[in-house]
């Protein structure tokens, strides 16, 4: 059975077998449900209806993740990253730390950090491609970033940098020079913009920070020049459809903008975001786009292959 044809058959466990990129995966919130009830004991269970805004999302983290902030809990949620990739049929992910994390779990120490994944990578799912990556959040102090960062610079372990967090926190522009010397080492340059703000706003991080690809980047859709602009300058949307959908981003699948996204030559792919809440492994999602009829079956395909193109 093919892929087209798994999707057409509604087979999940069928589609889970055929090989898939997860390149947007917050892995606090991207693990197992299964391997963290068997080893913590801990029943997750994700949210079913849309909620209303990110202080709800960040409401029911705290509630069903406090009991993870510890760097023993850390290093169990990284495992859990793992497990659920491979349940899925993922075969390249990218996950990574956000920066403050390295002093809060990991004693300052970029090895151990960096250790921690590449263990659980080693253990649990060698057969993925790991593509570890540098979080920042929008949130921070530009000099408290800049500080953390002098510890990953010219560390070989990281292929990324991305930055997410509230749009609206701080321009944009503030994050330049940190992406400027990001780009001198070597890193994809990646960063959240468009899930809440506009498509101006997809345009000017992209041309401010240089970017490579664009988290979401689902806003562009509302201008014709932006859409362009994107697939001209060969820019990458990694977009996470249920997400959308339950943070009320989107009215429904079936009216999903990364359809338009698709067809209009951008180079989309299909990503779980937050498995733990939304419910939403990569092969979930790609059967509720082509069950919502947002997507063809063969138009699937071809984004699940572009994804596992080499960068």
């Amino acid at each position: 059975m093919g892929f087209t044809d798994a999707l057409i058959q509604g087979d999940l466990e069928a589609v889970r077998k055929y090989p898939k990129a997860d390149l947007h995966n917050h892995f606090v919130l991207g693990g197992s449900r299964r391997f963290l009830l068997e080893h913590t004991g801990k029943d997750i269970q994700p949210i079913s209806k849309p909620i209303r805004s990110m202080d709800e999302m960040n409401a029911w983290a705290s509630r069903n993740l406090a009991s993870f902030n510890t760097a023993e809990g850390r290093r169990m949620l990284i495992r859990a990253a793992f497990a659920q990739a491979a349940d899925d049929g993922v075969t390249i992910l990218e996950i990574g730390e956000d920066v403050w994390g390295l002093t809060e779990f990991f004693h300052g120490n970029i090895e151990e950090l960096a250790t921690a994944f590449e263990t659980a990578h080693r253990e649990i799912a060698p057969e993925i491609e790991l593509r570890l990556q540098i979080g920042l959040s929008r949130h921070c102090d530009i000099a408290y970033l800049e500080e953390c960062l002098s510890h990953f610079w010219g560390c070989k372990a990281f292929c990324s940098i991305d930055l997410y967090g509230d749009e609206l926190a701080q321009p944009v522009e503030n994050f330049k020079s940190i992406y400027r010397r990001a780009k001198s080492e070597g890193l994809r340059l990646k960063a959240h913009v468009g899930e809440w703000g506009t498509a101006a706003d997809v345009r000017r991080a992209v041309e401010c920070l240089d970017l490579d690809e664009v988290q979401h980047g689902i806003a562009a859709a509302e201008d014709p020049s932006v859409v362009r602009f994107l697939a001209d300058h060969h820019i990458r949307l990694n977009i996470t459809p249920a997400s959308n959908y339950l943070l009320g981003r989107v009215k429904d699948l079936k009216t999903h903008p990364i359809a338009g996204l698709y067809r209009s030559g951008i180079d989309v792919t299909i990503n779980s975001d937050d498995v733990l809440i939304f419910d939403s492994d990569v092969s979930k999602e790609y059967l509720r786009l082509y069950r919502s009829g947002c997507l063809r079956a063969e138009e699937l395909d071809d984004i699940r292959q572009n994804g596992l193109k080499p960068v």
